[in-house]
């Protein structure tokens, strides 16, 4: 190809350009943040205007690590070396259900930092390719002609002030917002089938600091609390750059935390887990308390589109965009960059559809959904319609997450799932299902585990 377009300079459009270098001439990211001149901003811990959720705390699973270190190798050194924590699995996160602290066997690596510092560091390491130009600017649509996709229309402060650039290949990376559907129905193409799960999440997160020791032992810590109502809360807080931890506290629907820092700290007060009681007894809050709303999960299931234009694929949340709580965003745009790069490697015709494309994105999804929105059913307000099988896997998710406590290779397969290392339904393999009903059985009995 001689150009490429990437619609939005987020984690998944900036992983899409770094593989797009290896099939174009050149690769265009436009935004409308000016992130070139924003190269500070890391330092600061600032967010950009374009990551409404930046400030917020955010995970990055092992397999979405292993994904940007495929494509950026030396990445993790080099965000410990400015750093960024980086714990163990089994070791330095602590995971507390109901108060109880689960001891998972397991060595995966924990990456721990902010949100504006993982991507500075990504598009730093993106942007310093001669092969990749910023274009600061507002998408305003797609040229499509012929069955394929021609370029993007580009606007600049007003719509009156138009450019469009030529590409031989574009990826919508704008997130959950996108416009792919009315910019496909512009041009007489379908619309891609829109699913919602309205979840309603809210959550708040904050910087602090702690003197020494309060917090040793511990780079990651979550704790998941269930109400006698159904009513769930989640605290998460992590060892991030700069000498200092970033905490959240999450609820649903009524139960939604506020803009405050009384509610938030009172709030890690409350949580049965001892290091959040802790962190607001002995941190010092460091700026505002930031809140965000996730109103539902959503996907676009490109796969049931019966035509589509040939040199267009979509990436990150313009995808999917899951209950953030699972962490799965970041790494969920990794997986996207290597279903993209299988797809390029197959060498499409110029007026070929991306159906394999999309239907190996497809695999990646679903997975992701099953794991977030089983749960996300369980939740009382939550309308929506359950699944076929929904009370069977939920049951064999239970009882493999209790062997996962006292069973090392259930934990280890648990955590490769958590970790987006492979899917869900690997935990419905025959042997798994086994050692667990063993584990769940010595446990009721006070038996030895078995190693």
């Amino acid at each position: 190809m001689r150009t490429a377009v990437v619609v939005g300079g987020s984690v998944a459009g900036l992983l899409a350009a770094q593989v797009l270098t290896r099939y174009a001439d050149m690769v265009v990211v436009v935004e409308r943040d000016d992130i070139g001149a924003d190269a500070n901003r890391a330092a600061e811990g600032n967010a950009r205007r374009g990551v409404p959720q930046g400030t917020q705390m955010h995970a990055l699973l092992e397999g979405g690590r292993r994904g940007i270190e495929r494509w950026l190798p030396g990445f993790t050194d080099e965000i410990a070396a400015a750093g960024a924590a980086v714990g163990n699995s089994g070791r330095d996160v602590h995971t507390y259900l109901d108060g109880r602290r689960r001891i998972l066997v397991g060595d995966l690596p924990m990456v721990s930092a902010t949100r504006p510092f993982l991507e500075a560091h990504i598009r730093r390491r993106v942007l310093a390719d001669e092969r990749v130009r910023l274009h600061v600017g507002n998408a305003a649509g797609l040229v499509i002609g012929g069955g394929r996709v021609r370029g993007v229309r580009v606007t600049r402060g007003s719509a009156a002030d138009e450019d469009t650039l030529d590409a031989d290949f574009v990826v919508d990376a704008t997130g959950r917002a996108s416009r792919i559907g009315s910019w496909l129905a512009d041009h007489g193409w379908p619309e891609p089938p829109l699913r919602r799960i309205p979840v309603d999440l809210g959550y708040a997160t904050a910087l602090l600091r702690t003197p020494p020791g309060v917090l040793d032992g511990m780079t990651l810590g979550q704790s998941i609390t269930h109400g006698p109502d159904g009513r769930v809360r989640v605290a998460t807080a992590g060892r991030v750059e700069g000498d200092r931890w970033i905490a959240l506290v999450a609820g649903y629907a009524d139960d939604r935390p506020r803009r405050d820092s009384e509610d938030f700290l009172a709030r890690c007060r409350d949580d049965p887990a001892e290091e959040f009681g802790k962190l607001a007894a002995n941190g010092e809050l460091l700026g505002d308390v930031a809140v965000y709303r996730h109103p539902d999960s959503r996907r676009r299931d490109f796969h049931k589109v019966s035509r589509f234009p040939a040199g267009l694929v979509c990436v990150g949340d313009a995808v999917a965009s899951l209950n953030p709580v699972y962490g799965q965003g970041m790494s969920s745009a990794a997986l996207h960059a290597a279903c993209l790069a299988d797809h390029l490697d197959t060498r499409p015709g110029p007026n070929e559809p991306p159906l394999r494309y999309f239907k190996a994105v497809r695999r990646v999804v679903d997975a992701a959904w099953q794991t977030s929105v089983l749960d996300d059913l369980r939740l009382p307000h939550v309308d929506a319609p359950r699944p076929w099988g929904f009370a069977l896997k939920n049951a064999i998710g239970d009882m493999v997450l209790q062997a996962s406590v006292t069973d090392p290779k259930v934990a280890r397969k648990f955590l490769d799932v958590m970790h987006m290392l492979e899917g869900p339904d690997s935990m419905m393999r025959p042997g798994t299902l086994v050692r667990s009903v063993r584990a769940t059985r010595r446990r009721a009995t006070g038996a030895r585990p078995e190693q």
